[in-house]
């Protein structure tokens, strides 16, 4: 899980848990990754289905 942490947010694990302000970065980051991942999958789906 580290490693992961530190490829994808550049911050260790450890700072994550610590510092709030990162924490919430980072979830934000996430959650806009995740939205788009949908949309992308929505258009794939629509674009099959044609």
């Amino acid at each position: 899980m580290e490693k992961a942490m530190q490829q994808s947010h550049h911050i260790g694990f450890a700072e994550y848990q610590r510092k709030l302000k990162q924490r919430l970065a980072v979830e934000r980051k996430r959650q806009q990754d995740h939205q788009k991942c949908k949309l992308f999958a929505a258009a794939y789906i629509n674009q099959q289905n044609r």
